[in-house]
């Protein structure tokens, strides 16, 4: 029998610290409901602490989710936990995960403690928390650049005082795999009660090699890696769920343990992510990628023709892509839609919101000739996002350009109740829009990303635009898809304004 490798996903924790990521409760619900499907073991739903926000929606996650068990970050100190635990007070299996920083460097200069106080810190919240849950895990942050000899004084004594599971994080992505699995196989050989707790790891991707140096873990007895969906997170990122699940299945002659996770709800993890937060998916980005299953070369299209292992070591299916060719047209019916959404393991929040996406999916069918999976996810997605923060919206927009000509736009949007309507020049339309909406908004954010993908293939097309904006420090991210990347950069750079809005600040703790 092989041993179980836990997944603990910090998509909706980590992840959401990407600058511009943040996540309204709906949108966070959406992914964690997603997360269950994929039968991940652990989600982290967020820090409790934070924001009112973030305990409402981690309260809100605890409350749906009965598959996974939910688990909430907090800092070592009385309140954090305490809020932790209030928040995960339905949760059917609900986990608190404490942490404080062990490396001279944070020690030092960041907490200014003595290695005895963070013991004692670090002892005390362990001890707190299991008051409220049976369940704890106890990270010493910046592990990978800690003494050993004070992780095994620590971790030893957090585990005396009731952890269950003792993540070690490499928080800067400074270590080498073999470095890396080198601590893990140190930690549990030297700490007395190592055999008494899950041992889990935690990797960032600033060199490149948070899989690797999970993996590499794995192999020196860890047995739960904590990962997000796409890899998103902070600075570089984090270990890539799909990735270290692929690699553990893909290679069993090679790991001695798998997953509980059901790999053909991947692709459809990938894409709500994606789209919730407005990151797109690098073309060659391994397993999710659009190009991770296609094959121009000649002499691998003749391989896989004559036999699909000559170049593919992993199934299509298996991660949850198949033909995506139209099933529905603009005569089928809302049934029938309905229908395509649950085979496609899309939950509409509402009533409300199927409907409106049928209406949405009617008016996209009669602009475009050919309707796939990917088309029907994003309208489910823009749904979401149009709605959860609608202080501004488009009502109508006209641009203009012509070779020799400046280009123009007029623009009319809704803001309070009222109409605006503004005209501007600029070096082309969208330039023109952007202009001429910031006329009306004054918001004065500085533009840092504008993008543009195509969400399927073919000129008529939804073009995705992702707009990132900036202001006192707050990094937002906006997305909007349409047939016309006009229309699609409008509603993106609106989107982003409504987040600008309403999205409230909160503490970011880094892990």
């Amino acid at each position: 029998m092989k041993d179980h490798l836990l997944i603990f996903d910090t998509t909706l924790r980590d992840g959401e610290q990407s600058p511009g990521a943040s996540m309204t409760q709906e949108e966070k619900l959406r992914i964690a409901k997603q997360l269950e499907r994929l039968r991940v073991d652990v989600i982290e739903a967020g820090f409790p602490a934070a924001s009112n926000g973030d305990f409402e929606a981690v309260s809100a996650i605890a409350a749906a989710v009965k598959d996974s068990i939910v688990c909430g970050l907090a800092r070592a100190n009385d309140h954090d936990v305490r809020r932790a635990g209030e928040a995960l007070r339905s949760a059917a299996a609900g986990r608190i995960h404490t942490f404080i920083a062990t490396s001279p460097i944070h020690m030092e200069r960041k907490l200014r403690m003595s290695p005895e106080q963070v013991i004692e810190q670090a002892v005390r919240a362990v001890r707190l928390a299991r008051e409220y849950r049976d369940d704890v895990e106890f990270s010493p942050e910046d592990a990978g650049r800690s003494e050993v000899d004070f992780l095994c004084r620590i971790l030893e004594q957090v585990i005396d005082a009731g952890a269950t599971t003792i993540n070690v994080p490499d928080t800067v992505g400074y270590t080498m795999p073999e470095q890396f699995g080198n601590l893990i196989r140190t930690l549990r050989e030297r700490i007395p009660n190592a055999d008494k707790v899950v041992w889990s790891v935690h990797c960032h991707n600033d060199l490149g090699l948070a899989v690797a140096n999970s993996l590499s873990a794995v192999m020196a007895g860890a047995r739960q890696v904590e990962c997000t969906i796409n890899g998103l997170g902070e600075r570089a990122g984090n270990a890539a769920l799909e990735e270290i699940v692929m690699a553990v299945r893909t290679r069993q002659d090679f790991f001695p343990c798998r997953t509980r996770v059901d790999t053909t709800q991947i692709m459809a993890a990938s894409r709500l992510v994606s789209g919730i937060t407005g990151f797109p998916v690098q073309p060659n980005k391994a397993i999710v990628g659009a190009n991770a299953f296609a094959h121009e070369s000649g002499i691998h299209q003749d391989g896989v023709i004559k036999n699909r292992e000559t170049y593919e070591i992993m199934r299509a299916e298996d991660v949850g892509l198949t033909a995506n060719r139209l099933v529905l047209g603009k005569l089928s019916g809302r049934n029938a839609f309905r229908q395509r959404l649950r085979e496609l393991g899309i939950e509409p929040a509402s009533e409300e919101a199927v409907n409106a996406a049928f209406a949405r999916f009617k008016d996209l069918a009669d602009r475009k000739s050919e309707i796939f999976d990917e088309d029907l996810q994003m309208l489910i997605g823009e749904e979401a996002v149009t709605h959860a923060h609608e202080h501004f919206k488009l009502v109508s927009l006209m641009a203009r350009s012509e070779t020799g000509e400046t280009p123009s736009a007029r623009v009319v949007l809704a803001a309070d109740g009222a109409e605006h309507c503004a005209e501007s020049l600029g070096s082309g339309p969208v330039d023109a829009i952007f202009r001429a909406i910031e006329s009306v908004v004054t918001s004065n954010a500085e533009l840092q990303l504008f993008s543009i993908s195509n969400i399927t293939s073919g000129t008529d097309s939804q073009g995705e635009v992702t707009v990132r904006l900036k202001k006192n420090g707050r990094i937002v991210n906006g997305l909007g898809a349409d047939t016309d990347i006009v229309v699609a950069s409008a509603k993106a750079y609106i989107n982003a304004l409504n987040k600008l809005h309403s999205t409230p600040e909160k503490l970011n703790p880094q892990l």
